[in-house]
């Protein structure tokens, strides 16, 4: 079994931090986009992580505002 990348646990902050609120503004999804790539791999559990963001963004669950 592959041991998750630090980086992927820094994301799944960052985007719990996102579901909490409820919304993402523009500078929380850079970040979210940045930790992704900070290590210069984006692994299967990243992956995962990025694409519930990204469905969650599409059906409205968490909504981009302005920062």
């Amino acid at each position: 079994m592959v041991k998750p990348s630090q980086s992927a646990g820094s994301l799944k902050e960052l985007i719990k931090q996102a579901i909490r609120d409820l919304e993402v503004t523009p500078k929380e999804y850079q970040q979210i986009m940045d930790q992704a790539q900070d290590d210069n791999i984006v692994d299967r559990e990243e992956r995962a992580l990025l694409s519930q963001f990204q469905d969650m963004l599409s059906n409205g669950t968490i909504k981009r505002v302005r920062g």
